[in-house]
């Protein structure tokens, strides 16, 4: 949630950096503080000019050997490529007198190494020594390095031992830790004093609408992302955040003109681009659909995280345009990515299924099961697909099937089956498993049973109401 690049805004920086450029264009050295040069060199690796970022260290290591900032620039460097022994050795040049930094870098040389225990014993070792004017200054330090390598019981351990630290600062570092942490609520409470201190911060105001969409609560969401935008109104974070909730609001039209307007700014990034197909396959626009999921595996690297969604929307999309050869190409596609391939041998027997090629889609469920050791997840998953393509007694015998072979324990599918004996007009069977879907999961019943109910009607009532119903 911090701003890192709020310094490279600044006009100290500013004229740093037009220092250093105008010496680079005229071919005359010049000489600056080595610190100035180590913040110029994480503005260009920020900004993805790499080899300007290294020949500006160079230079800052040639004027100064034993400088902290590049130094730790070259450790931090060799640990993005793993190399702990060349990061070591960078620690090892730095002075005695720079105590705290070669500290904090063998610190993060073990976190990077997985050896997180000994880095948080190296750290306590140190606390005990630190003067009490500086010890909540380390606290943040050590904290806030947990933070950066995804630690964050560490980091939330290390906030513990702050004494009434009421900077902005701590307190963004705290919201931040929360929200990782899934606790969301305590996340957006300590937004909402950050905001009350700054409430022209377009950064809280999206660290507010971030909190508030991943505790569900997505009108409010979206009021936040709108206080954003009237801040910057072509912040890109903030068009998406709006756009993000209004999806989950199912308000698909308006959803599709913000993630619009966010690849209109920002071209390259798939995700937009999914989503604006995503947005139109529930308006029925598929073929506007295909043009967008081609527009999103086109700018995706070859290792996004999203290539197997996109992949998979294609397929489901060209099946329902009665196409399952293309379908099925897409599927294949699949089969190199770092995605759950169980999962693709589902969806491939799915669309069969849906074309009617139901002796393919049989062998696709059994490859799918026989690879799963017939995991419950799995057997769901198919049971899903008969109900979705209308089979359903064989959707009804295979759930009486599954419930024995899962237990009591177990909470999903009584959603699915409800629907499916409504669908069956079995009256009785229907309010038994409504009762077991409300009490055994809520949140499936929701998102399976919801269109039955009125919109604001909460889970628990789903039952009586549907009773009432009847009478």
């Amino acid at each position: 949630m911090t701003d890192d690049t709020a310094y490279f805004k600044s006009e100290e920086f500013l004229e740093i950096l037009q220092q250093y450029e105008d010496s680079v264009k005229s071919g005359h050295p010049i000489y600056m503080d080595a610190d100035d040069m180590a913040s110029i060199a994480d503005y260009y690796h920020y900004y993805g000019r790499i080899e300007e970022a290294d020949n500006v260290i160079d230079q800052a290591l040639q004027y100064c050997p034993e400088a902290v900032a590049p130094l730790l620039y070259k450790a931090r460097e060799a640990l993005s490529v793993k190399d702990f022994n060349l990061a070591c050795a960078y620690a090892e040049r730095i002075r005695p007198s720079d105590e705290v930094e070669y500290l904090y870098l063998k610190g993060e040389i073990l976190i990077c190494e997985g050896k997180t225990e000994e880095a948080d014993d190296l750290f306590r070792q140190h606390y005990k020594e630190v003067p009490p004017d500086e010890l909540m200054d380390y606290v943040y330090d050590v904290a806030n390095l947990f933070s950066e390598y995804d630690q964050h019981d560490k980091a939330f351990q290390w906030i513990a031992r702050s004494r009434g630290d009421d900077s902005d600062d701590f307190k963004e570092l705290m919201a931040h830790t929360l929200f990782e942490l899934g606790k969301y609520k305590d996340s957006e409470r300590i937004i909402n004093e950050l905001i009350d201190h700054n409430p022209f911060s377009k950064r809280y105001w999206n660290s507010l609408a971030n909190a508030q969409f991943m505790n569900e609560d997505y009108g409010a969401s979206i009021t936040s992302s709108e206080y954003a935008i009237a801040i910057d109104p072509n912040d890109p974070e903030s068009i998406l955040s709006k756009a993000n909730g209004l999806l989950r609001l199912e308000n698909y039209e308006e959803a599709l003109t913000y993630f619009e307007r966010y690849n209109a700014l920002i071209d390259d990034d798939e995700f937009g681009h999914l989503h604006q197909a995503t947005c139109l396959i529930s308006l029925g626009r598929m073929d506007e659909a295909i043009g967008r999921l081609r527009k999103a595996a086109e700018v995706a690297p070859p290792d996004s995280q999203y290539l197997p969604e996109i992949y998979q929307e294609m397929a489901f999309v060209y099946s329902e345009l009665k196409m399952p050869e293309t379908a099925i190409y897409y599927i294949n596609k699949t089969k190199y990515l770092d995605c759950n391939h169980n999962d693709m041998e589902v969806i491939r027997g799915h669309i069969l299924l849906a074309n009617n090629r139901l002796d393919e889609a049989g062998e696709a469920f059994e490859h799918a099961l026989s690879d799963s050791g017939n995991a419950p997840k799995t057997m769901l998953r198919i049971i899903v697909s008969l109900y979705d393509n209308q089979h359903l007694n064989d959707t009804y015998r295979l759930f009486k099937k599954y419930f024995d072979y899962v237990g009591d324990d177990w909470n999903e599918g009584y959603s699915y089956m409800a629907l499916c004996c409504k669908d069956m007009h079995k009256a009785e069977e229907f309010l038994h498993y409504l009762e077991l879907a409300t009490k055994k999961n809520p949140k499936e019943a929701k998102f399976v049973l919801g269109h039955l109910f009125p919109k604001d009607l909460p889970v628990n009532e789903y039952l009586d109401y549907i009773r009432n119903k009847i009478k």
